[in-house]
């Protein structure tokens, strides 16, 4: 199992994970632009293994099948179980936020069970928005924490975490970006990251 592990694309996806568990970490503490900038770079590091394995034209059929397994189980870590205990921990633990922190688990369960069966609708469009678009948008909307006051925040994210949920699961089609995306992905994290660290500074 761990020579699997040890293959670059795989050790790419587990960098996500850690990311994903620092997010995690901090968002249980409170301290969430630790936790925003955690979970940006959980979204790069996603990115960043399907590039690395593409590039890989010697791997076997069993490291390609075990990295497209592993990568979508750091998937429902990263963009699943990370956002839904961001939303638990800031509505503070309430009863009232459990529901929607399920149904962040539970689109996105379902979303990727259903990419893992049916894949791509083409070459790259996906059906319903993929994800990491969700942290993408969580991490810009909490650069305005500060100014709205956390507990109408909690409100403003509840309901932004719904509509993205529901647009996870939509019968919609959303394209897959890559090439130049790649880039600018990079740069939206360490811009945002840039905001975040001098706000623990």
């Amino acid at each position: 199992m761990l020579a699997f592990a040890r293959d670059l694309p795989n050790v790419c996806s587990l960098a996500g994970l850690l990311a994903a568990l620092l997010a995690l970490y901090f968002a249980i503490r409170g301290v969430y632009p630790a936790a925003m900038m955690a979970l940006l770079w959980a979204v790069v590091f996603d990115w960043s293994d399907g590039r690395i394995a593409r590039r890989m034209s010697a791997r076997t059929a069993d490291q390609r099948a075990f990295g497209a397994q592993l990568d979508s189980l750091i998937d429902i870590v990263s963009f699943s179980v990370v956002p839904a205990l961001l939303l638990l921990s800031l509505g503070r633990f309430s009863v009232w936020f459990v529901p929607g922190a399920f149904v962040i688990l539970a689109t996105g369960v379902i979303r990727l069970s259903y990419f893992n069966v049916f894949g791509l609708l083409g070459e790259s469009t996906y059906r319903g928005l993929a994800l990491d678009n969700n942290v993408l948008v969580v991490a810009l909307l909490f650069v305005f924490e500060p100014l709205v006051g956390r507990g109408a925040f909690a409100i403003v994210l509840y309901v932004v975490l719904m509509v993205l949920a529901g647009l996870n699961v939509a019968p919609i089609e959303t394209p897959k970006p890559g090439g130049r995306w790649y880039y600018a992905v990079i740069l939206y994290a360490l811009m945002l990251s840039g905001i975040y660290g001098w706000r623990l500074a």
